[in-house]
């Protein structure tokens, strides 16, 4: 409308001009050193526009490749974004060769980085690595600005496919561009972890903190594993203290850590320096996973234990897994009539296939074989996740 109402009002002025000019049309006289020039002033304004003209024809004639240029790389850009539109599609829908493919078309284009980083991951999920570190290659060399993209994408993809060791190679040329990447220390926490490298991952740890690589929750989940794997790995009672003492305090408390104490200490035959160990962490926090794990530790000195875990059922008397250790122990100290009061209560809070199968061992020590078949078969269902076909046993049930 606007554009419109300025035609118009460019021609009514062009027409009033006209008619004033040819009215009268003057006279124009042009005399540069010995040229002249005579004309009238429609002439001269006829003779600028022919000059604008032509200076405009020839500058577009100038810039026409360049524009040419532009717009070929215009449609270009245009067509390569449409195929890493569909194939970016195409990869979320996990059709990973049509990706692959639609991102090759957009490689002979201004293909972004991430288009190339694409590729890779669709090159590996069909399993064809090779061509998976060409699109790597290619991604490194379209920017090699953004090479710490590149390799942690690589060493991710590497580590996805068990290429433990290439993918900790990767991670070491990372250090080199990016020391102390968050992403780069948590992918090698992970290759670490795989490789079963507890060392290396211990190492690790305060880097890990440092650059906040995990959350808090996965640094103590991992700072838990470690300290398990270190105290499975000791040998002998005393590579298990020294490792246990080498421990941070959190962890020596953390219950995960001290079952894993706990079942090191039986393997290597040092139950008795576990005891004390154990006695105190549940003496500070109760945790029925401990209770078990004391329960199954065979020290030298049994009534002690036993004293323990009976002064415990003041604060817990309706704890079946206590009123099982209290069981065990009274086992090993050969207090039958005890062991059975302590293991029928149990039974009858938590029938567990466990107590069930300590339960029927102490009747057959008993002679009690009847009782002691029924005992184990109703182990065997509570196992098996079936109701028991009777009731929990009774004191002096024959």
């Amino acid at each position: 409308m606007r554009f419109g109402v300025l035609l118009l009002i460019a021609l009514a002025l062009g027409a009033l001009v006209a008619h004033w000019l040819l009215g009268d049309q003057g006279y124009v006289l042009v005399d540069i050193r010995g040229w002249t020039l005579e004309t009238s002033v429609p002439g001269l304004v006829l003779a600028l526009l022919a000059a604008y003209a032509l200076v405009r024809l020839i500058s577009w004639t100038i810039r026409a490749p360049r524009r040419m240029g532009r717009a070929v790389g215009d449609y270009r850009a245009r067509r390569g974004q449409r195929h890493l539109d569909h194939a970016f599609a195409a990869i979320a829908e996990g059709q990973w060769g049509r990706g692959e493919r639609l991102l090759g078309r957009a490689a002979h284009g201004p293909a972004s980085l991430a288009g190339y980083l694409a590729a890779a991951r669709a090159a590996q999920e069909q399993g064809a690595t090779e061509r998976r570190d060409e699109w790597l290659r290619l991604a490194y060399e379209a920017d090699p600005g953004a090479a710490p993209a590149v390799l942690l994408t690589q060493a991710d993809l590497q580590l996805e496919q068990g290429q433990l060791e290439e993918a900790l190679a990767t991670l070491q040329q990372l250090d080199s561009t990016a020391p102390a990447h968050p992403r780069g220390l948590a992918l090698r926490a992970r290759v670490l972890e795989r490789l079963d490298d507890w060392d290396g991952l211990e190492r690790l740890l305060p880097q890990l903190r440092a650059a906040k690589a995990l959350d808090k929750d996965a640094a103590q989940a991992l700072e838990v594993r470690v300290s398990q794997a270190r105290l499975a790995a000791a040998q002998d009672g005393t590579e298990l203290d020294r490792t246990w003492q080498g421990l941070e305090r959190s962890m020596r408390r953390d219950p995960a850590v001290l079952e894993t104490y706990t079942e090191a200490a039986l393997r290597v035959g040092a139950a008795d320096q576990a005891e004390p160990v154990l006695r105190r962490a549940l003496k500070s926090t109760w945790s029925v996973p401990l209770v078990a794990a004391y329960g199954r530790l065979e020290t030298s000195d049994p009534s002690s234990q036993l004293a323990a875990a009976e002064k415990w059922l003041d604060q817990h008397p309706e704890d079946a897994e206590l009123l099982l250790t209290c069981g065990r122990l009274s086992l090993r100290n050969q207090l039958w009539g005890k062991a059975r009061s302590y293991l029928e209560t149990s039974l009858a809070i938590r029938p567990h296939p466990d107590t069930w199968q300590i339960y029927g061992e102490l009747l057959v020590q008993l002679g009690e074989s009847g009782a002691a078949s029924e005992a184990f078969r109703q182990g065997l269902a509570a196992a098996s996740g079936r109701t028991p076909a009777l009731p929990a046993p009774r004191s002096g049930a024959a």
